[in-house]
């Protein structure tokens, strides 16, 4: 099953000619997840084939523009598109403010009902769950309240092996209990271990999104050991004292959080627009966390399933 981030806009406040402002898009066993929304992500939608309709949860980190511009265009859309699902926002509480203003002056009704989930900066919150998913805040530090996102997938059982049912004669009312861990009792009295009638689990698989944010290691508990961290990187190390001054971090800086936290790889974005080559970039933080990648409009980053070791 897909766990799939595909970037769609990368730069920092103000858009280039080559690159557009912050938006991603997480695609989880083909529910999709917009992640940010800046200026111009509906149109990277449809040049990279992503369908639009399909997207029914949406992630807005803060309220600075380059995160949230595109909102009202892409809500728009979908109602002149016909949508009626539902589709579910979770921001800061005063979006939906600014949201429901922009409809009322141009007397949009619209098609669809639109929820919106807000959420605080000081704790981590859960802010949706399903049987197989978790998303929670991740507190950042900036100068508007900004917070990221944890995607989770939840721990699955072991997976019971076909041949152990038929020679055991295992009746389908005791596979739940086997592979959750109950060894099965025959009806001679013979115990058979759960572990020889299972295979390892499918390992969870996690994503960190950390958009606007200082250099800030209280970030680290929450997102130790993900499988992938996107963490912004708007300046190289050379100008670190910018980036203190805007609250915003180096190249370095999200490799050095990336090492504490020891992930499994490291996307790096949100680059200043007076970077045309972002080489320099990713060398500084290469130099650091060798596992890093730089966040490139139209690149995909999948992980894939894992198992545990006795499988």
């Amino acid at each position: 099953m897909s766990f799939e981030l595909t970037i769609l806009g990368c730069n920092s406040a103000i858009p280039t000619n080559h690159r557009k402002p912050t938006a991603q898009l997480l695609n989880v066993a083909e529910r999709f997840f917009l992640i940010d929304c800046g200026e111009g992500t509906q149109l990277q939608l449809r040049k990279y084939k992503i369908r639009m309709q399909s997207i029914q949860h949406i992630f807005i980190s803060h309220l600075h523009g380059d995160h949230y511009f595109g909102l009202i265009g892409f809500i728009s859309t979908m109602h002149l598109l016909g949508r009626e699902k539902e589709l579910n926002i979770y921001a800061p509480a005063e979006l939906k403010e600014i949201i429901y203003i922009q409809l009322a002056a141009s007397k949009t009704e619209l098609r669809f009902p639109l929820f919106f989930h807000e959420f605080g900066f000081d704790e981590p919150e859960l802010l949706m769950e399903s049987n197989d998913l978790t998303v929670h805040t991740i507190p950042l530090s900036h100068s508007l309240p900004c917070c990221g996102f944890l995607f989770q997938e939840k721990t699955k059982p072991r997976r019971m092996r076909k041949e152990k049912i038929e020679e055991y004669n295992i009746p389908l009312e005791a596979v739940p209990a086997i592979k959750a861990g109950v060894d099965y009792l025959l009806a001679d009295g013979t115990l058979i271990p759960h572990i020889e009638l299972t295979r390892g689990a499918q390992l969870p698989r996690s994503f960190a999104f950390c958009s606007d944010t200082s250099y800030h290691e209280a970030i680290i508990p929450q997102i130790k050991g993900v499988d992938m961290l996107y963490h912004e990187a708007t300046f190289l190390d050379e100008l670190k004292e910018r980036a203190r001054q805007t609250m915003h971090s180096t190249a370095k800086e999200a490799a050095t959080i990336a090492s504490k936290a020891q992930v499994g790889k490291l996307i790096i974005g949100h680059y200043s627009q007076r970077y045309f080559d972002l080489s320099p970039l990713l060398d500084e933080a290469q130099d650091v966390f060798p596992d890093t990648y730089l966040a490139i409009e139209g690149e995909k980053f999948e992980l894939k399933r894992e198992y545990d070791s006795d499988s």
